[in-house]
C-alpha cells in the first residue's frame, strides 16, 4: 500500500467491503512513485471487443519480496485458505518467491492453498520468458492444493504439452480433462483443477459454463446464455464462488455451480469487482431467473 491519495481511496474501498487488510506501506516520493497499479478498461460493445490497458510503472507490489511479511504471526490466529495468482507472481523477480514462501508457510499452518494461473505472456516476457515462467510457477505450485486455469494456462504456466484431442467447441471440456493426468503427474500434490468455459458470440452475448476435476472425478456446471455488460473479472468471480463453496463444505457439484453463478453475475456489473450478494449467487446457482424481485 502506497501512502498517498490513490492509496487512501483503495484502502477505503477495501474497508467498505469488510476485508481486514495486511499491508506493507510505501512512501510516495511526490513525483515518480512507487505507485498503485492503474487499470483502464474499455468494456466494448457488440462487434467491438473489450480492451484492458495496465499502467504498472514503478508499481509498489512489484517491490515486495520474501521476508516482507511475518507469515507465522499472520497465520497464528488460524487460517483456512490462502490464495494467490499468476499475475502477482509475474510482476517482478521477487514476487514469485514471496508467493512461494507464503504457500509453504500456509501448508505448515494447515491451510488449503489455491493458485489461479492467469498466465500473462507480456508480463513473463519482461522476466525471463516462457521457460522461466514454468520454472517459477512450479516453485509455487509444489505447495498448492487447488489450481484454477484453462488449457492455455496449463500449457504455458505449467509446461504441459498440448492436448491430443480437439475440442468441438469452446464449451467442450474434453481437452481440459484430457490434460489432467499430465498436470497431476507433474504436480502430484494438486487435488483440484477448475476453469470456466466461454463461447463468445459478441462482446455482449456469451455462452458460459465451468468444469472441475476433484480427486479423480469430473464435474460440469450448466450452460447459461449471458447478456454481458463487462466481461472483465468473470474468471476471478468464478474462482471466488468456487472457493467459497469448497470452504463451506458443500458438495463438489454445488461448489462448481456457485463459482459458475458468481462469475456469470459479475459480468452483469461494470468493473471487475463483485456487487452480487450471496443470496443472488445461491439463487442463480439453483436455477433462478431474471424475474423482478419485489
Amino acid at each position: 500500500m502506497v501512502d498517498y491519495p490513490i492509496g487512501d481511496l483503495i484502502a477505503e474501498r477495501v474497508r467498505a467491503m469488510g476485508v481486514r487488510p495486511i499491508y506493507k506501506h510505501f512512501n510516495h516520493n511526490g513525483v515518480t512513485g512507487p505507485n498503485m497499479a492503474t487499470v483502464y478498461s474499455d468494456q466494448g460493445h457488440g462487434l467491438r471487443a473489450p480492451v484492458v490497458f495496465y499502467n504498472r510503472s514503478n508499481e509498489a507490489a512489484a517491490q515486495l519480496k520474501p521476508g516482507d511479511f511475518d507469515w507465522k504471526s499472520i497465520f497464528s490466529g488460524g487460517v483456512k485458505w490462502v490464495h494467490s495468482g499468476g499475475i502477482f507472481a509475474a510482476l517482478s523477480p521477487t514476487t514469485a518467491p514471496l508467493a512461494a514462501e507464503m504457500m509453504k508457510e500456509a501448508k505448515v499452518a494447515g491451510a488449503i492453498t489455491s493458485f489461479d494461473l492467469n498466465f500473462r505472456e507480456k508480463l513473463w516476457n519482461l522476466h525471463g520468458g516462457a521457460e522461466k515462467a514454468v520454472e517459477t510457477i512450479a516453485s509455487i505450485v509444489e505447495n498448492v492444493d487447488v489450481l484454477v486455469g484453462n488449457e492455455e494456462d496449463l500449457q504455458k504456466g505449467l509446461g504441459i504439452p498440448g492436448p491430443e484431442v480437439t475440442a468441438k467447441s469452446k464449451l467442450d471440456p474434453s481437452v481440459f480433462f484430457g490434460m489432467i493426468d499430465q498436470v497431476t503427474q507433474k504436480h502430484p500434490k494438486v487435488k483440484v483443477v477448475a476453469t470456466t468455459l466461454r463461447e463468445v458470440h459478441s462482446t455482449n452475448r456469451h455462452s458460459w459454463s465451468a468444469v472441475a476435476w476433484m480427486s479423480g472425478k469430473s464435474y460440469q456446471a450448466p450452460t447459461a446464455e449471458l447478456d454481458v455488460i463487462d466481461r472483465v473479472g468473470g474468471g476471478d468471480g468464478f474462482a471466488a464462488g468456487f472457493i467459497y463453496g469448497l470452504l463451506t463444505g458443500v458438495a463438489p457439484e454445488e461448489a462448481i455451480k456457485l463459482g459458475w453463478a458468481h462469475g456469470a453475475l459479475l459480468t452483469t456489473f461494470p468493473g471487475d469487482t463483485t456487487m452480487a450478494t450471496l443470496d443472488q449467487v445461491r439463487a442463480f446457482a439453483k436455477g433462478g431467473s431474471a424475474r423482478i424481485q419485489r
